[in-house]
């Protein structure tokens, strides 16, 4: 069941304001995950054309502009240690930069006393190409991944990153295109938001950091991807911001979105490491593995072990625990739940032993 987020937290709401006198009036320790898009502090100096003079629309706004490197590192060090204050000590911060700006943010991070999990890069498949020719085309942004206090618990939710990967381990560089097309945001024609992040960034963000019912809170909450993908994978959000263009049309964008109804089957991924232990002779005892049974290892026929009264499998002159015998026939650490499997009488085919303990295991949640 998700999880219920403290009673006196405006959740699920835009809240206008500069973001650190808001965060500052919320609960301490009451948010479970933080995304943040700052201000980049790109220096801008002149605008920008194509070499066929049609201009580019970039990034001029005045938000984005600071009088100097001092006052931009006045500026973090403020908002984040106001996201130190209301973050759960069990929680996580992600905050997305360039090169303009990432490293001195990092440094920042460090000095308050967060602990950086991971620096990720998003690979941008369509970036803006450099129309002056004088520098490689910046063709990725940096995120930051810190936990709050270094060494507390926090949420990572693997498998699902793994399984949204093609059963891969997701690595740190991810492959997205930047906003386009339908995703979009605008106005007459024009861009309601210059720095617009893709859905698909914070879905990964959201979907490895939270949990169902958890709280995500934006301090720059911008055109509102955020909360729109939290809404989406039934988290609660919170944004912050200034702009009363951004927050009508990001009000706009989430009121749109009606979500699927939740269920754990769909939203909940529950770590199989903390699912309650199930001992190989336990499947041995309840009589759904006999003793005298043949096991097959990698379902292969050549290769099979025959099950022992104890608990323990024989595989010539190897005995021992599941993971023992299959370590011995390959040569290198074995998960013997996943590589071993048995014909199962109920059935009559040929199944992973895994499942059987998945069947004791739901008989205890029973």
């Amino acid at each position: 069941m998700p999880s219920t987020p403290h009673p006196d937290l405006p959740i699920d709401t835009i809240i206008p304001g500069d973001c650190v006198e808001v965060m500052n009036a919320l609960p301490e320790r009451s948010i479970d995950l933080i995304f943040a898009d700052p201000p980049y502090n790109l220096q801008l100096n002149q605008e920008l054309w194509r070499p066929d003079m049609s201009h580019v629309d970039a990034v001029n706004d005045s938000w984005d502009q600071f009088e100097s490197f001092a006052a931009y590192d006045a500026f973090t060090r403020e908002w984040l240690s106001a996201c130190r204050r209301v973050l759960k000590d069990t929680g996580t911060l992600w905050v997305i930069g360039s090169y303009h700006n990432i490293y001195r943010v990092g440094a920042i991070l460090m000095d308050l006393g967060y602990w950086i999990l991971n620096d990720v890069v998003w690979i941008k498949t369509n970036p803006m190409p450099n129309f002056r020719g004088t520098r490689f085309t910046n063709a990725h942004e940096t995120l930051l991944w810190a936990q709050k206090i270094k060494g507390a618990q926090y949420t990572f939710n693997y498998h699902p990153m793994k399984a949204l990967n093609e059963g891969k381990q997701m690595r740190s560089d991810w492959l997205i295109p930047i906003c386009s097309g339908a995703e979009r945001l605008k106005l007459n024609g024009e861009k309601v938001h210059s720095t617009q992040k893709p859905e698909a960034l914070l879905y990964r963000v959201i979907q490895s950091s939270s949990e169902p019912g958890d709280v995500v809170l934006d301090p720059f909450f911008g055109s509102g991807t955020t909360g729109a993908v939290a809404k989406r994978l039934h988290r609660h959000w919170i944004g912050i911001e200034r702009n009363e263009a951004y927050r009508r049309a990001a009000q706009q964008r989430i009121d749109s979105i009606q979500p699927a109804p939740y269920s754990d089957d769909a939203f909940h991924f529950p770590d199989p490491r903390k699912r309650p232990r199930v001992p190989f002779a336990q499947i041995v005892e309840r009589g759904l593995i006999r003793p005298g049974d043949t096991l097959y290892f990698r379902n292969d026929d050549a290769i099979s072990a025959v099950v022992l009264a104890d608990g323990r499998i024989r595989h010539g002159e190897h005995t021992g625990s599941i993971h023992q015998v299959g370590k011995a026939i390959q040569g290198a650490p074995c998960n013997g739940w996943e590589h071993w499997t048995v014909d199962d009488p109920a059935s009559g085919e040929r199944v992973v032993i895994d499942r059987l303990r998945d069947i004791i295991r739901q008989e205890m949640q029973e």
